[in-house]
């Protein structure tokens, strides 16, 4: 019979004890916070007749919660995108380009799939199966050819996407497919947000309505070149797929490339905006009276989505507008408005509540557009702070500090140069950030 070294033995469960009673000592994980800046709910979005979602629960990532959401679009849909302009994109957005700029059968449907969890972002050959096998396995589900079924991921980059389990439940996703569920949808695209995104409106066609309805997921790695996030419109308008890339894509550096949260932008952004056709509403034809209301109508879900973005942004407290006018080019008011939305001094300020004028100089001027000391006017809402090289003789530190305690301000700045002018948006940045960021992965 072996002896027992019951000393080695007693080490080793002194040792398992310790680690318990670590565990046990541990904080737990702070539980999600509704971003202080959300909305009231989830808003009635109208149904679009020809659009059928349904979302699954995977466990591509997480657990106990839907993470892989189906779509399912009506025969004869016209389909427009726009992605991000990262170099190191993920497998399905070269995927969803390469389809889009690709001969469309305009009798097929199509289909749009989307898992939250793991990007399936700089995975090389391995991704590249991951889109083919999860793409092809919807498009044989729905009987859709492959060149239909675009894809998006968002989550974790660098590690492979276990697509298996994302395959095993598409038979389910398509048994579950309503007209009714674009809620669920947007919920199970969500990775860091606190609340899920949704916008719609209506437009007075040539014989009848036209709806528009449409969900985001975003909160941090948000900059332009398409923000960093996932957008889904759907149209029940009547228009060719060209005139609807036209009207997406004069509408995105007013909406989505005019908001930032943090200056990082994703390799996995995409904005797919479906026209079913199922409006009983005339075809849209360009340069009429319906498309102008059509597009301003488009560009305020797009604008809405955006700001929803940013109330989202991971640890935000403050909504902010940055407002540039009177420079030189519409080049220049975009460099300065983003130089002082991107600027942590800036944004620290924004949370701190103080009215750091100096640190808007700063951003200026690093810029790297034209501007001149002496023709500058800033303002923190209507509070007039600096003009003519200085501070102005009018300015009081006491209302400029009420002010910065709102939770929606106007940073303005005035170059005195010329005529263009830019909106951008931003929040502020706190500390929560990175409690979020740094403990992403774990």
């Amino acid at each position: 019979m072996a002896k027992t070294d019951w000393k080695a033995e007693a080490k080793t469960l002194k040792k398992k004890l310790s680690k318990l009673k670590a565990k046990d000592a541990a904080p737990a994980k702070p539980a999600k916070m509704v971003s202080p800046l959300a909305p009231a709910g989830f808003p009635a979005l109208p149904v679009i007749g020809g659009v059928e979602y349904a979302a699954v629960e995977a466990g591509v990532r997480y657990s106990n919660r839907k993470d892989v959401m189906l779509i399912r679009l009506a025969p004869g849909t016209a389909v427009a995108g726009v992605f991000t302009r990262s170099s190191t994109r993920a497998a399905c957005v070269l995927d969803c380009q390469a389809k889009l700029a690709g001969k469309v059968d305009a009798a097929a449907g199509a289909a749009i799939v989307v898992n939250s969890g793991n990007s399936n972002a700089f995975t090389g050959a391995v991704g590249v199966e991951a889109v083919e096998a999860v793409t092809g396995a919807v498009a044989k589900a729905l009987d859709l050819p492959a060149s239909r079924v675009f894809s998006s991921s968002t989550g974790v980059i660098g590690e492979p996407l276990p697509y298996e389990k994302i395959t095993a439940k598409i038979p389910d996703l398509v048994q579950d497919l309503r007209e009714d569920g674009i809620e669920m949808a947007a919920r199970a695209m969500m990775t860091t947000d606190t609340f899920a995104k949704g916008a719609s409106a209506v437009v007075h066609g040539d014989g009848g309505e036209i709806r528009i309805a449409g969900i985001a997921k975003g909160s941090g790695m948000i900059a332009p070149d398409m923000a960093t996030m996932l957008v889904y419109i759907f149209t029940d308008a009547r228009i060719s797929t060209v005139n609807l890339q036209k009207l997406l894509s004069r509408q995105v550096d007013d909406t989505f490339n005019a908001i930032t949260v943090d200056s990082d932008t994703s390799t996995s952004d995409a904005l797919i905006l479906a026209a079913t056709g199922q409006s009983p509403a005339a075809e849209i034809a360009l340069r009429s009276r319906v498309a102008k209301d059509f597009e301003a109508a488009l560009k305020a879900v797009m604008l809405d989505l955006a700001h929803q973005v940013v109330r989202d942004g991971e640890g935000a407290t403050k909504f902010v507008e940055v407002k540039v006018t009177g420079a030189a080019s519409p080049e220049d008011a975009h460099r300065v408005a983003m130089a002082i939305a991107n600027s942590p001094l800036v944004k620290t300020a924004i949370a701190g509540q103080d009215p750091n004028w100096g640190r808007v100089v700063m951003a200026v001027g690093k810029s790297g557009a034209q501007a001149d000391r002496d023709k500058l006017t800033i303002r923190f809402g209507d509070v007039l702070v600096a003009e003519k090289g200085w501070r102005s003789p009018d300015y009081s530190e006491e209302k400029a500090a009420a002010y910065m305690q709102g939770d929606e301000l106007v940073i303005a700045v005035d170059l005195g140069l010329g005529k263009a002018a830019k909106s951008v948006w931003t929040c502020d940045l706190t500390h929560r950030y990175i409690d979020i960021n740094a403990d992403y992965r774990s």
